[in-house]
């Protein structure tokens, strides 16, 4: 089924509760913006291969067009997220609690940003909308086993390719480049790079965007009263959302770049086009077999094995211990405010 982008305005004009859903979600995909999208060209960026404001632009058009592509090609992600959880059969309160779920994942986000932590936006999401499942039920009843498992599956899958590629990749580039000028390579990698970052912007763009894809579809069939079923989603509606991540990445997206691409390995333009093209790998697969992995797992994990190359002492581990702490956090926490917010929005606007 296709949805037509007129048709979707209208609804969401006509419905409050669907206007205050899809502003939370473009407010959830903004904060995304400035915490997770950076990954994608945090390297490119430090070894100096584009200015950070080509860069963002970049990320925009590829984060555009991976949602485009990868929505045409398999859109499992999405429909992963809007099964995931259920909100039960009352629009209003759906709709409500669904809108307190993104709420909490904004807070989360924000504060990880304040802090410069990379957060998985991810796992925020997916922890945002259980607590908010869950709130609204009273138990577990509201969270689907059999789409969250998904999620368990991507953790270990983004950790492990990533690592896996990070290493084999930076090793096989050294192996094919070792005879070579350094001159040469110097101005070859500077161009492999900035192709590098922009498959991880197209990357981002195909899970990470499907999963805003599949927020705004859940939002709509909630205040339908409607089962979520798969849609197509209007180009214009991609559009939008491409250009508020580029906008989010814009406005906050520098700590992010210099704790990715600064403080956990110091790299050099051969080992950023290694980590590129290793996470930008791990996330076809995980978009191809419809499993949601976070971007950002990919990405710093495939920086570790690119450094691990060298010596396992090249990495940071301060830095890796303090994002791994949040990664860790993020279910229990994100999840624990969005319960909050729902029992709050509940309070204030169902008397």
């Amino acid at each position: 089924m296709d949805l037509n982008f007129n048709d979707f305005l209208h609804q969401v004009l006509d419905n409050p509760l669907l206007l205050l859903a899809t502003i939370l979600t473009l407010g959830v995909i903004l904060v995304n913006g400035w915490t997770d999208a950076p990954n994608a060209i945090a390297t490119c960026v430090v070894t100096r291969c584009m200015s950070a404001r080509a860069a963002i632009l970049m990320a925009a058009v590829f984060n555009f067009l991976g949602v485009f592509v990868m929505s045409l090609i398999n859109s499992s992600v999405a429909e992963t997220i809007t099964k995931m959880v259920d909100f039960g059969d009352n629009s209003e309160h759906a709709v409500i609690a669904l809108s307190a779920a993104l709420f909490a994942i904004v807070i989360w986000a924000t504060l990880a940003w304040v802090f410069g932590i990379p957060t998985s936006e991810s796992h925020a999401l997916i922890a945002g909308l259980t607590g908010g499942a869950i709130a609204l039920h009273g138990s577990l009843e509201g969270v689907n086993p059999n789409e969250w498992i998904k999620v368990l599956y991507g953790i270990v899958i983004s950790v492990i390719l990533g690592f896996g590629l990070g290493w084999l990749v930076c090793k096989a580039v050294i192996l094919l480049f070792r005879r070579v000028e350094r001159k040469f390579t110097e101005k070859f990698f500077r161009g492999a790079q900035i192709f590098g970052a922009a498959s991880m912007s197209f990357m981002h763009g195909a899970q990470d965007g499907q999963k805003f894809m599949g927020v705004i579809l859940l939002s709509m069939f909630l205040a339908n009263g409607e089962t979520p079923r798969e849609v197509n989603l209007p180009v214009e509606l991609m559009l939008i959302c491409s250009i508020v991540m580029g906008v989010g990445t814009s406005i906050g997206g520098k700590k992010i770049i210099k704790s990715v691409g600064m403080d956990m390995v110091k790299l050099e333009k051969y080992q950023g086009f290694s980590a590129d093209i290793a996470s930008s790998l791990s996330l076809l697969f995980s978009s191809v077999f419809g499993i949601p992995v976070s971007t950002t797992h990919a990405k710093t994990t495939a920086i570790m094995g690119v450094g691990a190359v060298k010596r396992l002492s090249a990495v940071n581990f301060a830095v890796v211990k303090e994002m791994a702490m949040t990664w860790i956090l993020t279910f229990p926490g994100c999840g624990l405010v969005g319960f909050i917010m729902t029992k709050l929005f509940m309070f204030l606007f169902l008397k």
